[in-house]
């Protein structure tokens, strides 16, 4: 999938300017509310027609300012799904999901992917709202879509309804293979299912990239917030302990984490909030403690308060520590500098890993 998205519009006192390219899988747009993400989907998705600039889907010009090319919303082939599921109250679950679709072809496909198969008879009224969401994504997904985009599918959803919802998201990543453009302003639904980040703040883009590397850049962590902030690991499961811990090889080691749905062999991705990180000039010993990677710093933040970011390097991964001024002046850190960085296993909650 090729997405070029080059937008000038005035939206009030803001105005957006945008540029950035989406690769294959999930790019999310995030930042806080009023950043203009919603404004940047609804263009692509021809709800919002731009005062300027050019959107290319395929090779496929959606919009062209310049030469007055405006493709309307029915030809885009593009599929939304909104906060709210907005299901049509008069039909059925079924009725629902293939409203838009040219058959019924892909229907069991979809609602295996999605675990919706039994709800096929039901109403919408009748459904909770991870439920209504799941059938949301089902009827955007048989209309056919070049890309779904999906703006806050989970912001109406409590935290046990968001549990629900993710390991479907991430099938829906890993398994079908079609582009998703997605808005939200949670770190932690970001952390776990984007492939690509563009960061907004004030109608424009910070930086843009690959997910893993703009988690662990410590100039950006004001952006995620200072109590949020953190890495992502990929890894694999190696082994279920008896005593309810996970065994996970990351490239720097092994983390123990509490208990996670898998086999050996299975990709995972880890979230650890920078905070969550203690450093040591040597290796701990009788701590309770399980996780202690060997590291190197590789670059220092300096915030306006009293804390300092940390960037680090264990294996193949980046990491990033939230500690104050005068600890990183005690242990003297500086880049090239050997450390050992400091988990506990309770410190990574189950919201914090997801499907690799």
């Amino acid at each position: 999938m090729s997405l070029s998205v080059s937008l000038r519009h005035q939206l009030g006192d803001t105005l957006l300017e945008v540029d950035f390219d989406a690769p294959d899988g999930v790019t999310a747009l995030f930042g806080r509310s009023g950043a203009g993400k919603t404004s940047v989907v609804n263009a692509v998705a021809g709800l919002l027609k731009p005062r300027d600039g050019r959107i290319v889907l395929n090779g496929r010009v959606l919009n062209d300012a310049a030469i007055g090319t405006f493709v309307p919303i029915h030809m885009r082939k593009v599929g939304y799904v909104f906060q709210d599921a907005r299901l049509f109250p008069h039909l059925s679950v079924r009725k629902n999901l293939l409203y838009g679709a040219r058959g019924d072809a892909g229907l069991t496909r979809v609602c295996d992917l999605l675990g919706i198969g039994d709800l096929l008879s039901r109403s919408p009224q009748s459904l909770s709202g991870g439920e209504a969401q799941r059938v949301a994504i089902g009827r955007a997904l048989l209309s056919d879509p070049q890309l779904l985009v999906m703006d806050e599918p989970l912001a109406a959803l409590d935290v046990a309804r968001k549990e629900e919802i993710l390991p479907y998201l991430e099938r829906l990543r890993d398994e079908v293979g079609l582009p998703i453009l997605y808005v939200s302003h949670s770190v932690e639904e970001v952390a776990r299912l984007a492939t690509t980040l563009v960061l907004m703040e004030e109608g424009r883009v910070v930086r843009a990239g690959p997910a893993a590397d703009l988690f662990a850049d410590p100039e950006l962590a004001p952006i995620f917030g200072p109590r949020t902030a953190g890495a992502l690991l990929s890894g694999q499961i190696r082994q279920q302990h008896e005593d309810g811990l996970t065994e996970v090889a990351v490239s720097g080691g092994a983390l123990l984490l509490p208990a996670l749905e898998g086999e050996p062999g299975d990709p995972v991705r880890v979230r650890i909030e920078a905070q969550d990180i203690m450093l040591a000039l040597t290796r701990p010993e009788e701590v309770s403690a399980l996780n202690i990677l060997p590291a190197h710093v590789t670059g220092l933040h300096q915030g306006q308060g009293p804390g300092v970011m940390v960037q680090l390097r264990a294996g193949e991964d980046l990491l990033l520590a939230r500690i104050t001024r005068r600890s990183a002046e005690a242990l003297a850190l500086a880049p090239g500098k050997p450390c050992y960085a400091v988990l506990k296993s309770v410190a990574v909650a189950r919201g914090a890993v997801g499907r690799g």
